[in-house]
């Protein structure tokens, strides 16, 4: 094991000036014995970034708020505004607090709720089924993802958060990431940045299927070595290979398909690509629900318009609970003969259309069809992403109700045509009468009118004459 070891690092000597910055700082953490204790820092800095910040009054969020950033150094002994603890000395940067405390407001998180789940437990550390190196975090009561983001993609998220406050505030109801904290973590030589956002896939229940879709057939096929897994992450080939398409309700897939459609326009705005819909799949025919796994929750703790049902627009109606349990808020529909809970969100929305990924897909258009490669300009991707998810994933499944309300608009149409026609007819009739009746009474006038006339000139020529 200590000759791996050693072999594995000089490997990462030879090459250390060829590697990104950002995997060379795992590189770190794996080699260093702290890489624990700095999972505990994240939970102390962002404890202690929450707890000062509950202290300030409230009031409304300005533009310059957007681009604020906060310091401070904690020592492992504390000082007169830090509480000493057992781990390294380390420098916490807090990005725009003020803006992610109203984010935090708006999907109802109260800051005793936020610092529960954010420091009662540890951690739980998640795989990566992605190409990305990041890190996955899970805080205990299954509410909150941690993940670590590269310098570029803290950068963007900046940047990108005067459009995502004006986003939520016209309506929060929405499948795009919910950004709840933004920070950064300097423990020695390691620094690392790390994001908050609502979990998408709740821990309590059993994913029988898991997709990470991009609507590209480009090698979007799972590897071996996740296939491997217990629970392995597939992607599109294998969705259109196990699956032919997921059938909702009317009402229900014309809320997900316009929640898909406003959220990849608003990503098209920003110039964002290369975004993912995580996708679980949880059969009820095939195991009851269980609350198995759901740690020390607290009760009443719901973060607002957090899971999938919520987050989809129109007035869909929840499920009724199933054995006794609640659906922890996913989405029901059927595949062939199985009753289904769908949960899911998009995913990795911070890879903005940059002079790279131009590069990337100019260079993988030169040896494949560029059109199915996942790297394309933003709008072209929005389009294919949308395509993919309304003919490919989400169904709309045909009821008979449907049948019989075009038959019965059918026989009201026969009936009003034969209606109208029956008064267009006596209306005819009518028109024809009051014809007849006007040109007699027109006769009569005539008549009438010449009479009195004899009469007039009679008169008038008997007065001249006297």
């Amino acid at each position: 094991g200590l000759q791996k070891r050693t072999d594995l690092l000089l490997i990462i000597i030879i090459f250390m000036p060829f590697m990104p910055k950002f995997i060379f700082n795992h590189i770190k953490l794996f080699f260093n014995p702290n890489a624990a204790a700095l999972k505990g820092a994240i939970q102390l800095g962002i404890g202690y970034a929450v707890g000062n910040m509950s202290s300030k009054p409230d009031r409304d969020v300005l533009m310059q708020d957007f681009s604020v950033v906060e310091t401070v150094f904690l020592p492992s002994d504390g000082s007169t505004l830090t509480p000493a603890h057992h781990f390294p000395d380390f420098r916490l940067k807090t990005y725009a607090p003020l803006a992610f405390r109203y984010f935090r407001e708006l999907f109802g998180i109260k800051p005793d709720d936020y610092l529960y789940s954010m420091c009662n437990e540890p951690l739980i550390e998640l795989s990566n089924p992605g190409a990305s190196s990041s890190w996955f975090y899970l805080t205990s009561d299954d509410e909150f993802i941690i993940k670590t983001v590269q310098h570029k993609e803290a950068e963007f998220l900046q940047k990108l958060l005067p459009g995502y406050y004006m986003n939520l505030n016209q309506n929060p109801r929405t499948l795009l990431p919910k950004f709840y904290g933004l920070y950064c973590i300097q423990c020695g030589s390691v620094t690392v940045r790390v994001v908050v956002m609502n979990n998408v896939l709740p821990r309590a229940m059993t994913m029988h299927y898991k997709y990470d879709l991009k609507g590209s057939l480009y090698k979007r096929r799972a590897s071996r070595k996740e296939r491997t897994k217990s629970s392995p992450t597939f992607k599109d080939l294998d969705f259109k290979e196990m699956h032919d398409g997921l059938y909702f309700d009317p009402e229900t897939h014309n809320a997900l398909m316009k929640t898909l459609q406003r959220d990849c326009r608003v990503l098209e705005s920003f110039k964002i690509m290369d975004y993912s819909l995580l996708l679980g799949i949880h059969v009820l025919d095939k195991k009851p629900l269980t609350r198995a796994g759901r740690g020390d929750s607290k009760k009443g703790q719901k973060v607002l318009y957090s899971t999938a049902l919520e987050s989809i627009q129109g007035s869909v109606k929840d499920p009724e609970p199933v054995a006794d349990d609640d659906t922890f808020g996913g989405i029901p529909a059927k595949h062939r003969d199985e009753n289904l809970l769908i949960f899911l969100g998009i995913i990795d929305i911070l890879q903005s259309y940059r002079f790279i990924k131009k590069v990337e897909h100019s260079w993988k258009a030169l040896v494949h069809d560029g059109d199915t490669v996942s790297v394309h300009r933003p709008s072209f991707y929005a389009d294919r992403f949308l395509k993919f998810m309304s003919t490919t994933v989400f169904k709309k499944a045909h009821s008979l109700r449907g049948t019989s309300s075009k038959r019965k608009k059918s026989s009201l149409y026969t009936t009003k045509y034969a209606s109208q026609e029956f008064l267009s007819s006596q209306k005819e009739k009518e028109e024809n009468m009051k014809a007849l009746s006007m040109n007699n009474l027109d006769e009569s006038c005539k008549l009438r009118s010449s009479s009195l006339l004899d009469t007039c000139q009679d008169g008038w020529g008997g007065s001249s004459s006297h």
